[in-house]
Order: C-alpha cells, then structure tokens, then sequence
C-alpha cells in the first residue's frame, strides 16, 4: 500500500502544515492527518497554542492529539532531553500499532523541530517506516504576498536566520535574493545594516505570514518601524539580478 494514501499503522509521519492558514495545508498533509491514531504538535514553552494545531483544527474528530511543549531556550542538553521523550513516545506507539503524524509549522526540513524528533526516532525505528512530507514555508508564502520571483534564470537564492549579522553581511554579496527568518528582535540592527549597504530600499518584511488576525506586510522597511516584530518575522532582500542590466 502506498503510504501516503493514509496514515499506516505502525508508521510515523513528519507532516509539514504550511505558515498557519488551513487552506494552504496540502492534500496529502491533510488525508494523513485525518487518518492518524495520534497527531503530536510541537508548541513552545512560551506559547498558550500550537501554531500547527491552528492550521490543522478543521481536519481534527477523533484522533488523540499530544501537544509537546519544548524549550525556546538554546540550551542543548534540555533540548535533546525534549525530543528524546518525544521520540520515545512516537515509536512506542508505532510498535503498538498506532499511526503518528508529527506537524509542523511551514516544512518539516526548514529551521524544524522535526529535525530533532528524526535524528531521535532513527535509533529507535525502522527507515522504511518514518516519512516526511513537504510542506509551503514561510518563504515562500511572504515571497507571494509582494509578487517578484524569488529566483529567475541564473540568480542565486540564500535562506538563514538573521542571528549573526556579521554573517548576513558577507551573504549579501554571494546572492541575488537573501531571505532571513527569525528576524523580529532584530529589526533596529539589520535595517541599520542594511542602510550602510544601501539596500533598504531593496528590503520588505512579512510577520506571522498567512497567519489570521496577526499577519504585518512592510512592503519599505524605510517606513518608520518599531526596534523589534515578532519572532516569525521574514525579511526578503532583493539584490537584483544575476547578468541582467
């Protein structure tokens, strides 16, 4: 049986949900969802909801949903400790038979928590049994809101965080679009970078994209502006195109 036409028993699926509206969730997301035994969603210590939850509440009846709390902080060991529990739930019910889907926010590849439930989870079940399904990021669901391709012909394309903007300065002269996640705190500091690069003009900013009642657009950051926006901020700075006049 093709796994991906419903959630098996004794499978787990890493299920990326897309930004947060429900209607951006892909088919096949949403068939594994609706068919799976338990549904864990990961939800920030910081956090009342799971983001993921949002996304996926018109697709909920009976399955038994496990929100799993886990650390902001980058502490290492606290974090492994998280995903090591989480792990070991998720495979002891797939050895009960049950179907698990993990959901993410945007795809479950991209700066994810189902990162850390992976590299868990392969010590404790068979290959052939854990899936991934891809879902739309955040990047790409602020790329359209503005409209311009992101890449076109030979233009080089850098997704990071803006956490060490001494690293986002040397990526600005290795691409044609830079796009930065995780940029809220630092809003005052990369629009000043930017500035002295004379690219803010070039830069626009989405936070909490697709996400209802909370989405900002900023189609100039050199509009006035608050020193900080949400964690889920995403910059796209675009540059100009490779071998174009």
């Amino acid at each position: 049986m093709n796994p991906f036409e419903q959630a098996l028993p004794g499978h787990f699926y890493a299920v990326g949900v897309g930004p947060g509206a429900p209607d951006l969730v892909t088919l096949r997301a949403a068939r594994l969802v609706e068919t799976a035994d338990v549904i864990i969603a990961p939800r920030s210590s910081k956090s009342d909801e799971s983001l993921a939850v949002t996304a996926i509440r018109p697709l909920l009846h009976q399955q038994e949903l496990i929100e799993n709390s886990y650390p902001m902080e980058r502490n290492q060991d606290a974090t492994r400790q998280c995903w090591a529990d989480a792990a070991d739930l998720a495979a002891t019910r797939c050895k009960q038979g049950q179907s698990v889907v993990q959901i993410t926010i945007g795809d479950p590849l991209f700066y994810s928590t189902s990162a850390y439930l992976l590299e868990a989870l392969a010590t404790r079940m068979p290959a052939e049994r854990i899936h991934l399904v891809p879902g739309i990021s955040a990047m790409q669901a602020a790329a359209a809101r503005f409209g311009d391709p992101l890449t076109i012909q030979d233009d080089r394309l850098i997704l990071m965080p803006a956490v060490r903007l001494e690293q986002v300065e040397a990526a600005l002269q290795q691409c044609e679009t830079l796009v930065l996640y995780k940029v809220g705190p630092r809003l005052k500091a990369l629009t000043e970078l930017l500035t002295r690069q004379g690219l803010l003009e070039r830069a626009r900013l989405v936070c909490h994209v697709e996400q209802e009642g909370r989405e900002v657009i900023i189609n100039r950051l050199t509009d006035d502006l608050p020193d900080a926006m949400g964690y889920m901020s995403t910059v796209i700075v675009q540059l100009g195109r490779k071998g174009w006049e």
